[in-house]
């Protein structure tokens, strides 16, 4: 993946890891969902360790809700063990409790993983994209009903 400069556009779609999306994932629980997802950025190289990765993005849970409503988390972890940043995104089978700020239960889990050498401004510009996108009307919903990566491109714009 190549640095952005700071005046390029970064298009979310090039930082997905396509190898880590799951349109069908099976969880009980917050807890088995992002085990289930970090174990998939293990797999994919991404990460080195799901462990400490896991233990990470807990470190952040631990600083406020992730659960951004309308069923998305956007949970995140800044890692040494992240080899390469990059977003992987999970749609449930069933809904599953988590602390979000409209109390709902949530549907998808977009997971950042971040390098500690990205953790500053590639991070924020990424993060900030992430959001601008999901307050667009009807993009949390379109995502909670996405089944295929085809549509998951077309509802992140690229």
């Amino acid at each position: 993946m190549k640095l952005l400069m700071e005046d390029e556009k970064m298009k979310i779609g090039e930082v997905i890891n396509w190898n880590a999306v799951d349109f069908d994932l099976e969880a009980a629980d917050k807890a088995e969902a992002l085990e289930k997802v970090c174990e998939m950025l293990y797999r994919d190289g991404s990460i080195t360790s799901a462990e400490e990765f896991i233990r990470d993005v807990y470190l952040r849970e631990s600083e406020g809700h992730t659960g951004i409503g309308g069923g998305i988390a956007i949970p995140h972890g800044k890692s040494e063990v992240v080899a390469r940043t990059c977003i992987s995104i999970a749609r449930l089978k069933k809904p599953i409790a988590w602390e979000t700020v409209d109390g709902e239960p949530v549907r998808v889990i977009i997971l950042f993983a971040v390098g500690v050498r990205d953790k500053n401004s590639y991070f924020v510009k990424l993060m900030s994209q992430v959001a601008r996108m999901l307050a667009r009307p009807g993009v949390c919903e379109q995502l909670t009903m996405c089944t295929s990566q085809q549509k998951l491109s077309e509802i992140l714009g690229g």
